[in-house]
């Protein structure tokens, strides 16, 4: 059985994962509409992602006896400025995400339940690839400059 204040903390994580996914929703059209359909394709699956994984956090709540809730998902921007500064925006917020899901695991640890931090570690894992990602893409974007940004557009467009 999940503790309250660790559901309650996870179904926080939720409502961060939905505004995450509408974010990067928001940037996906941005992207679009600017031209760049390969970043725009990238951001898609990355909002597709963050939706997922509000949906295992739910159904983890509901696994061990809680009750999952989506509580009002605030409003994302919707201008981003340039390509690098799209990116650069993506991985300042998997950096703030990380610090999310950091503090998500204290909880359950201070709350003794060991299978929610297990749970949890999958999380911190992929948060570590998400921020490199998310740091590749805006090293690549910065060496590529003005003359290779469509280069980079081409390959963010091969994301499976």
């Amino acid at each position: 059985m999940i503790t309250e204040k660790l559901q309650n903390a996870i179904n926080e994580q939720i409502a961060a994962e939905m505004w995450s996914s509408n974010l990067y929703l928001a940037m996906s059209f941005y992207m679009e509409a600017e031209g760049y359909c390969g970043m725009a394709s990238w951001l898609k699956k990355q909002s597709y992602e963050e939706n997922g994984h509000a949906c295992e956090l739910a159904s983890y709540v509901i696994k061990r006896g809680g009750k999952a809730r989506l509580d009002k998902v605030d409003v994302v921007p919707n201008e981003f400025g340039t390509p690098l500064e799209v990116f650069t925006q993506v991985y300042e917020h998997e950096c703030r995400v990380s610090k999310m899901i950091d503090d998500l695991v204290d909880v359950a640890s201070a709350e003794k339940d060991k299978a929610t931090q297990d749970f949890l570690w999958g999380f911190v894992r992929e948060q570590v690839e998400e921020e490199a990602t998310a740091a590749g893409i805006v090293d690549m974007l910065k060496k590529a400059g003005t003359a290779g940004i469509f280069f980079v557009d081409a390959k963010l467009a091969e994301r499976k």
